[in-house]
């Protein structure tokens, strides 16, 4: 998967990801909001496959699904990040969101175009060939996501049973 980097620093919580005022509008209306605290322009501007880069502590704040539910419905590819909060990481992944940890992530640059190779544990800029490491997946959490997330990965594997 190839996108484009969209970069944010350290912190960036549940609350600017999926922002509580426009909760009650629905995921349309919240989308539209996602991370605007942080870049006014980002929702609007998001295309599908891009990357969203984060600092250490990405998606801290509260357990709401809608923040990484947000960045799956703008199409978010891939989110690669210093560290992740925990619950956050765990909706990503169950949400069909690319969640990869990324030690190097403050290496890479906003706007550039950035290669996610879950399978190999990194990511490249097609551009310069510079890699980034990033922590290894277990092999079945890169197939639920590629799977569409976990209720899909599960339906696949209950139709796979019945043949």
């Amino acid at each position: 998967m190839t996108g484009r980097v969209w970069l944010f620093g350290d912190d960036i919580d549940t609350d600017m990801l999926a922002p509580g005022l426009y909760m009650r509008g629905g995921m349309d209306e919240l989308i539209k909001h996602c991370l605007e605290a942080a870049d006014p322009e980002f929702a609007k501007n998001v295309r599908p496959g891009d990357v969203v880069v984060g600092g250490r502590n990405f998606g801290i704040g509260s357990s709401r699904e809608q923040a990484a539910q947000a960045l799956v419905m703008l199409g978010v590819s891939a989110v690669l990040a210093v560290s992740f909060a925990g619950i956050f990481y765990r909706n990503a992944l169950n949400l069909g969101l690319m969640a990869l940890v990324c030690p190097e992530a403050k290496s890479i640059r906003q706007g550039q175009a950035l290669t996610v190779e879950p399978e190999n544990s990194r990511a490249i800029d097609p551009t310069t060939n510079a890699s980034f490491a990033c922590e290894p997946l277990p092999p079945h959490l890169i197939a639920m996501v590629r799977a569409g997330g976990l209720l899909a990965h599960l339906e696949q594997r209950l139709k796979a049973s019945r043949t």
